[in-house]
């Protein structure tokens, strides 16, 4: 934070809220309100490019004198559409590769893998959960509280369980695509994996995944409950699920 207080994570978490209550009035509430904040998005968006962006680094800073950047501020700048596609990608390459950059907390790692996801990254998954592995190797059996795992003494605390969702919501890419769940969204990011599935909890029964790799082909079967439909994407193309099991060959 500048010395007058002022900090693109507030900027970046103010511009957030803008686009969800836009999102929300238009959904739900009065169009005159969604078209309101989504004109206070469009310019905390074009003040947060101008008053943050580092076309040097390539990165978003935490103040406006540019002299300290992290992974936090550039992960919510991918989070609010600042970027996408390739410069997305070069930001998520930079925050896992660039020392100098604070870095996330256990409980802000979630924003962080949500944002690399979002920047193409999704299949690396699991090489971004060295925290979790040590604790794993220490005998927990619940998620701590921080990165100083030799020395945390919270062993069950729930900011740091982000794998126990995005194990669902980024491997198997089970998310919801409408108003209460109503349509369901599916892109799975699979790594290195060649058979797996599960089954999320939904407000109209479960949502189950079931994945069979071999090379570059894919069977997919899908099962949404009745009255749900959505789509399935795959390597950029995307397919739509009906409501009970889907079979897909791609």
């Amino acid at each position: 934070m500048s010395e007058d207080g002022t900090s693109s994570l507030l900027d970046l978490q103010l511009l957030l809220a803008f686009q969800s209550a836009s999102e929300l009035e238009s959904a739900m509430g009065d169009p005159a309100f969604a078209d309101l904040f989504d004109s206070y998005a469009e310019r905390m968006a074009d003040m947060i490019q101008d008053k943050y962006w580092d076309a040097s680094r390539g990165l978003y800073a935490d103040t406006p004198e540019k002299d300290v950047f992290s992974q936090h501020a550039n992960s919510l700048a991918i989070l609010a559409g600042l970027v996408d596609g390739s410069r997305a990608r070069l930001i998520g390459e930079k925050m896992l590769s660039d020392t100098s950059l604070a870095k996330a907390s256990i409980y802000f790692k979630y924003y962080l893998h949500l944002a690399l996801t979002e920047a193409g990254m999704g299949n690396d998954y699991l090489n971004w959960l060295d925290v979790w592995r040590q604790y794993m190797d220490l005998g927990m059996s619940t998620w701590g509280e921080d990165l100083e795992v030799s020395s945390t003494r919270s062993d069950c605390h729930a900011w740091g369980s982000s794998p126990n969702v995005d194990f669902f919501r980024i491997i198997l890419g089970i998310e919801s695509d409408g108003i209460g769940f109503s349509k369901v969204r599916i892109e799975p990011h699979l790594g290195d994996f060649e058979e797996i599935g599960g089954e999320m909890p939904h407000p109209q029964g479960m949502v189950a995944v079931s994945y069979d790799r071999s090379g570059s082909k894919l069977e997919a079967e899908i099962t949404l409950p009745e009255n749900v439909t959505g789509t399935f994407v795959w390597e950029g193309k995307t397919h739509s699920l009906d409501s009970g099991t889907n079979h897909l060959s791609l």
